[in-house]
């Protein structure tokens, strides 16, 4: 119903041509280098590959296309990534109507940039905040907390980031202690109210490609 929704937005009241839909990351980024097209309205929740990994390939394999990102989910940690990930604009599918979309992908489209105002104020209030995550952990202990957020063990862990099992424990003491946390069981609360549990579901998620 929702890429029915955008692909009548583009063809009929923007006058684009939608050249291409995909509903998994892999082939997303597969269709994206193939056509070339000039904006990908992109869901980050994909099958196969997430939407950040599909940013990073249409950034590798197209380049001068341009993506509008579309969520249902504007935590701190999405905010973060897509801030990090180079995209042109970000929808909250939440909060944004179908007018505000229709506007972002006009803005987007002509070589602008597109944010909701929930992005922007997740945004701002995490650069205020001195003990923001992204000022107080590192890349390595900010994919710790993600995969402490799955309530994943240190030997699981350590094995999804061929590290030793010692470092693992290391890491997520230091990341307790640089969030101001008690213990285990608050830097998992932490984790899934922040974004950081989000994962790639098994369907019912589109790319299209104006």
């Amino acid at each position: 119903m929702f890429r029915e929704v955008l692909r009548k937005v583009c063809e009929s009241d923007l006058r684009h041509d939608v050249v291409g839909e995909t509903g998994d990351g892999a082939s997303a980024v597969e269709l994206v280098i193939r056509l070339q097209p000039d904006l990908v309205l992109l869901d980050l929740h994909l099958p196969n590959l997430d939407g950040f990994g599909v940013v990073d390939g249409i950034h590798g394999g197209a380049p001068n296309t341009r993506i509008l990102v579309l969520s249902s989910h504007c935590d701190e940690y999405t905010v973060f990534r897509a801030e990090r990930s180079g995209v042109h604009g970000f929808v909250d599918k939440n909060t944004n109507s179908v007018a505000a979309l229709r506007e972002a992908i006009g803005l987007v489209a002509k070589g602008g940039t597109s944010f909701s105002p929930a992005f922007k104020r997740i945004r701002d209030a995490r650069l205020r905040d001195p003990g923001s995550f992204d000022k107080v952990l590192g890349n390595r202990e900010r994919a710790i907390v993600a995969l402490v957020g799955e309530a994943l063990t240190d030997h699981q862990i350590a094995k999804r980031l061929q590290i030793a099992v010692e470092t693992v424990a290391k890491h997520r003491l230091n990341v307790v202690r640089k969030l101001g946390l008690k213990n285990t069981t608050e830097l998992v609360r932490y984790a899934r109210e922040h974004g950081f549990t989000l994962v790639a579901p098994k369907s019912g998620a589109d790319v299209m490609l104006p």
